[in-house]
């Protein structure tokens, strides 16, 4: 019985010790552990800070990146609208260029084909164009009246040049709305009719004389008057190449009519 009860307070006391054991280990334990969670929860603090504050420098910083993302975007957007505004007025610029080359286009092709003469240029037209009716007419006089042969031809060439230089004449003033003379006027008709009441060597030596030297004559010398007072360019240069075509007729004509003169003189 004494053993009995001695047994069963050891195993008390045993069980006691056991139960302070296992509640020291556990009170040693959470005392570890708490430190260890205090100085991890003042690590956390101090983290959480740290996490805070740089969350808050990042946040900041996106906050900033996100403002200077939209300033860069708008300052792209300003750029481009510049650029644009820009290209625009380039394009503009080029546009108004091209207008301006186009007027200039538009201006030169006026004054080649629609611009209207001075009442100085459109008599040196019509002037060139009567004397040209009248070597034709003229010249058709010869193809039929004339005796010589030398007439004759002289006659022809008059007929071919004097018809190209109408068509060249016609071309022109057509384009500038000039109405030319339709027929010679009334002192080359007076003159047409009485060479054609002639024949034989009279005709000859009155058509040298007048179709031939007298007419070309008064031609080239307002020729070289036009010369210089055309203002049109094409007038001008419709001038410029008459005149050398008339001066070699009446160098011709001259000629002629010292050939015959002497010739009548011989007889």
């Amino acid at each position: 019985m004494q053993k009995n009860k001695t047994l069963k307070g050891l195993l008390a006391v045993s069980a006691v010790a056991a139960m302070f054991g296992s509640v020291g280990v556990h009170a040693q334990t959470a005392v570890g552990s708490s430190p260890s969670q205090t100085g991890t929860s003042s690590t956390n603090p101090n983290q959480a800070g740290k996490t805070t504050k740089e969350g808050a420098m990042d946040n900041s910083n996106s906050t900033g990146m996100e403002n200077r993302a939209n300033q860069s975007t708008k300052s792209m957007g300003s750029s481009s609208s510049s650029t644009s505004k820009s290209s625009g007025m380039h394009s503009s610029g080029s546009s108004s260029t091209g207008m301006s080359a186009s007027g200039a286009s538009g201006a030169a092709g006026a004054t080649a084909s629609g611009a209207k003469l001075s009442k100085g240029d459109e008599k040196i037209l019509k002037d060139i164009a009567m004397a040209d009716m009248a070597e034709v007419a003229g010249g058709k006089l010869a193809q039929s009246k004339g005796q010589s042969s030398e007439v004759k031809a002289f006659g022809q060439q008059m007929i071919d040049d004097h018809t190209a230089n109408l068509n060249e004449v016609k071309t022109l003033a057509d384009a500038r709305g000039v109405t030319l003379p339709t027929e010679p006027d009334a002192k080359h008709k007076a003159m047409a009719a009485k060479l054609e009441k002639m024949s034989g060597t009279d005709f000859d030596k009155a058509y040298m004389k007048q179709a031939g030297v007298q007419d070309h004559k008064t031609v080239h010398a307002k020729l070289m008057a036009d010369a210089k007072k055309a203002k049109d360019p094409e007038v001008k240069a419709l001038v410029e190449k008459t005149e050398p075509v008339v001066a070699q007729h009446l160098k011709s004509a001259e000629q002629m009519n010292t050939a015959k003169a002497g010739t009548t003189a011989g007889k």
